[in-house]
């Protein structure tokens, strides 16, 4: 499956370059020049990776940086901050606020092509990491003394959303279900990160790395085309 990629960048010759060079190399592109559209869109849609232009009018690449790292589709994907700076002070800004990457301009068709294929595997494995599949078994809830038993909906790697009663937001829950497929026993600590009017999604906060690696397994056995 192709990579998802957001570029922000309101020089067109250069954005254009860039839809043109990852296109090229299978990645499935949505190419913007406007900051406040690209930061409506991160609350809107998820992406593997976006490339950010820092100059851009009516929104700098800081803010919308921060913005991506308050959405909440988007608060995890790597963002490549694509710029002319070259100084100290410029990259420690970009790191502090999320950056994962740092791509000095100009770009070149040579450039692009090896920072994407440098970057490609981060990508996917984000991609593994935020992966939500159909999970429906058993899901037995420990709040202190409170025992409640509910059905899971759906599992990624850091957590999952099941229906069950009496749960509120921020209570510390430790969850026991079985894995359909390999049959492995999951136990692990997590924090009600939402609730809804009959759901509730619960984050991961510690589990074991035999259990991590079970739950991976069974995403990859979901995901794994026929």
């Amino acid at each position: 499956m192709s990579l998802r990629l957001l570029l922000v960048e309101d020089d067109l010759p250069s954005l254009e370059l860039m839809e043109e060079v990852f296109t090229s190399l299978k990645a499935d592109v949505r190419p913007i020049s406007d900051g406040t559209r690209a930061a409506t869109l991160v609350n809107r849609e998820q992406y593997d990776g976006i490339f950010l232009d820092l100059e851009m009018p009516n929104m700098h690449g800081f803010d919308l940086a921060r913005k991506i790292r308050e959405s909440t589709w988007n608060k995890s994907t790597p963002i490549v901050i694509v710029t002319g700076r070259d100084d100290r002070n410029t990259m420690q800004q970009a790191f502090a606020i999320g950056a994962t990457f740092f791509l000095q301009k100009p770009v070149d068709r040579q450039r692009l092509t090896t920072l994407f294929r440098t970057v490609r595997g981060s990508l996917f494995e984000n991609r593994r990491r935020q992966a939500r599949v159909p999970l429906q078994t058993e899901v037995l809830c420990e709040v202190g003394s409170r025992a409640l038993r509910g059905v899971s909906w759906n599992l990624s790697q850091g957590g999952i959303q099941i229906e069950t009663d009496n749960l509120q937001a921020g209570e510390r829950v430790h969850l026991s279900f079985h894995l359909p497929i390999s049959g492995a026993h999951v136990d692990a600590l997590g924090v009600v990160a939402w609730t809804g009017e009959k759901r509730q999604g619960i984050q991961f906060t510690k589990i074991t790395p035999k259990n991590a690696e079970a739950i991976r397994g069974f995403i990859a056995e979901v995901e794994r085309p026929e």
